[in-house]
């Protein structure tokens, strides 16, 4: 005789995990479905190019605030040694008014009439108290050199106070600068290890190339720099062409854009501060139509700076992952303006 038994319940356990392994796969098959495309080694390129602009925007930032923060740590150690000098000269007065007042307190302090009338000798006391008069006067004076050097005194601790406190600020937006920069780097970064080793390496092939090339089609002509000084300048240049492209960097071994400029207007004798911020407003500005060798150029709202080579071309630090170089002014970003040192 046949047996019936009742169907066993489905393991709950085992149909919870079913399910979820169903939903599972089913979301990843959704997500894959309307999941971005792999971007194409020319947009990651442009998207890289607009990162590192970024970057270079954060990094003269940067450099700004370092400069300012050298500064104001000058500053205020020349203040704090003025307050110390300050305080040294406050003493001596100090001391000075102490020794008339104890030579006031040792003449007993009672009033000349009395003195006169019990003074055993009042041809020596009108002696003394013509001194007196004398020290009297002396001791106001001493008084006001205090009050004055006081004032003085807590005007400097003031302004030394002031100073670190923007020493302190400055500090911070130096921080927050350097920060951005950094991820404006690794975001560039990022996206070229979105490529493939030979991609990688295919896009710093033609950007070499492309520099070589413009390098070698370039026709600088035998146009004069404005001055001797620029002439050094640009001269000095030159000798830094193979020279990495490095964040901050002031050389003599690797720049960025405007460490670039300083150094070589530095070999020129000539100072013309650290930022492209501050080395447009260093010179007179020139129309484009007036550039000669020498001169810096600047692109991309003051991002960026080199130095006029001749006919169209800058030399200039371009970018992470490059080299100090020449290169057409078409091919490096937004022409802004050019300075004349």
């Amino acid at each position: 005789m046949a047996s019936h038994r009742r169907p066993k319940p489905a393991n709950r356990t085992r149909v919870t995990v079913l399910t979820a392994t169903a939903a599972a796969a089913v979301a990843l098959s959704s997500q894959a479905a309307h999941a971005d495309p792999k971007p194409t080694k020319s947009e990651v390129k442009a998207k890289v190019d607009k990162l590192y602009e970024e970057a270079e925007k954060a990094t003269n930032q940067y450099n700004g605030a370092k400069e300012k923060q050298d500064k104001l740590k000058t500053q205020v150690d020349d203040l704090q040694d003025t307050v110390a000098r300050g305080q040294a000269d406050l003493n001596k007065v100090r001391d000075q008014l102490g020794a008339l007042a104890s030579a006031q307190y040792r003449s007993g302090g009672i009033d000349e009439s009395v003195q006169l009338f019990l003074s055993s000798d009042p041809g020596n006391f009108l002696d003394k108290a013509s001194s007196m008069d004398q020290l009297s006067a002396q001791q106001a004076e001493a008084l006001k050199t205090f009050q004055s050097k006081q004032r003085s005194l807590a005007q400097q601790r003031q302004e030394a106070q002031d100073k670190l406190q923007d020493l302190a600020d400055t500090r911070k937006q130096l921080g927050e600068n350097k920060k951005a920069a950094q991820e404006k780097l690794a975001d560039a970064q990022k996206l070229l290890n979105s490529l493939t080793a030979q991609e990688r390496a295919a896009l710093q092939q033609e950007d070499a190339e492309r520099a070589n090339r413009d390098s070698s089609r370039l026709d600088l002509g035998n146009q004069k720099a404005a001055s001797g000084v620029a002439q050094a300048a640009l001269d000095a240049a030159r000798t830094r062409i193979g020279k990495p492209y490095v964040r901050s960097g002031t050389g003599p071994n690797s720049f960025d854009c405007s460490g670039l400029t300083s150094w070589a207007y530095r070999q020129a004798g000539v100072e013309i501060t650290r930022t492209t911020y501050t080395q447009i407003n260093r010179g007179t500005q020139i129309s484009r139509s007036e550039l000669k060798p020498g001169d810096l150029v600047f692109f991309n709202s003051t991002e960026h700076v080199g130095l006029y080579a001749g006919g169209g071309v800058v030399l200039h630090a371009p970018k992470p992952g490059a080299y100090v170089r020449l290169e057409s002014m078409s091919t490096i970003g937004t022409y802004q303006t050019a300075v004349r040192i």
